[in-house]
């Protein structure tokens, strides 16, 4: 991979590490420490019914913006198990009401504390809710610019999209935080060092939550190889893939990776990804030739996994992701 390409597709980032902070695992972990982002927004939610039947939820924030038919609104997808209550949702959300515009979280079916019908949850690739999701908010009436960010796994769900629809995605302009873009790499990635505590906390946490749905009677899946699965590969193979029509986790991985889908987007898009971030490595930033002329790749030195702490005090952090997303976005609402 090269940062010096003549159009301008990759380019490195103006990111820097706080003075600090400048381990990867610590730019990771620290933005989920109690003090270390804004307070909780306001929240209102919407139960959102699905065209297979199934449920999931929005999380609006509470704002004095005008209604939201005409100004700008940002739909953010989160992460891996997480929710409007993430941290850099909630910095999101709350710098986009700054700004006058309408933010709220489409989450993950099974996600947060929300639970949904059907015996599934969610995946990389699922790409049908925020479709739908979009289709309802323009059948509403709501005609200003829709925007949306996608951190981690929701950015890969994000760039998946924007490849599947082209010319035909709903949005006016995007935005992936720490993005997986081959899932193969990823999954190898957390499967070593010390990465391998982010899987394990993370699988107990989904372990948990299918806990919650389902028990060795109900699951559509075997119970015991996944309640066994010491790895993402092991969970995937087991319940990820089965559960929701993949042959296995390389048909997973191989059908879901959004990599693969960055040369059909056609929306204004920017990614951001870290060398330094431990839920995957360097080999997953894909080359100049890789992307359409309307993605822009910023590759940043550190910053760990949706981190980007760049400044302030250990008490007071400030953060470089929310003044970098939305200062691109905006330059498409005008």
């Amino acid at each position: 991979m090269s940062t010096d390409n003549k159009d301008n597709r990759i380019i490195r980032s103006g990111f820097r590490a706080a003075r600090w902070l400048k381990n990867r695992h610590a730019q990771t972990i620290y933005p989920k420490l109690p003090w270390a982002t804004p307070e909780r927004p306001l929240l209102k939610r919407e139960s959102l019914e699905l065209p297979d039947g199934d449920i999931t939820a929005v999380d609006w924030m509470i704002t004095n913006c005008k209604p939201p038919t005409s100004i700008p609104l940002l739909v953010i997808l989160h992460g891996l198990e997480g929710s409007a209550e993430s941290p850099y949702a909630r910095m999101l959300m709350q710098a986009a009401s700054d700004r006058g515009w309408q933010p709220c979280v489409l989450n993950s079916r099974d996600c947060g504390d929300y639970r949904n019908r059907l015996p599934r949850r969610y995946h990389a690739g699922e790409t049908n809710d925020i479709r739908f999701f979009l289709r309802t908010l323009r059948t509403r009436g709501f005609a200003g610019p829709m925007l949306a960010v996608g951190f981690s796994l929701g950015g890969n769900v994000l760039l998946k999209y924007l490849g599947e629809l082209g010319h035909e995605a709903l949005v006016t302009a995007a935005a992936a935080v720490s993005v997986p873009l081959d899932l193969h790499k990823s999954s190898e990635a957390l499967n070593t060092g010390f990465s391998k505590l982010y899987q394990r906390y993370l699988l107990r946490n989904m372990k948990q939550a299918l806990g919650n749905k389902f028990d060795q009677h109900t699951a559509a899946f075997n119970w015991t190889d996944t309640m066994n699965a010491r790895s993402f590969a092991e969970f995937d193979d087991a319940v990820t893939a089965p559960l929701h029509g993949f042959a296995g986790k390389n048909d997973y991985y191989d059908r879901c990776s959004s990599g693969r889908m960055l040369k059909d987007i056609r929306k204004p898009t920017l990614i951001i990804n870290a060398l330094d971030d431990p839920f995957m490595t360097p080999a997953v930033i894909p080359d100049a030739d890789q992307l359409s002329q309307h993605v822009l790749l910023e590759v940043s030195d550190t910053g760990g996994h949706v981190g980007f702490i760049n400044g302030g005090t250990p008490w007071r952090p400030t953060y470089y992701l929310p003044g970098r997303l939305l200062g691109f976005l905006a330059s498409f609402t005008k």
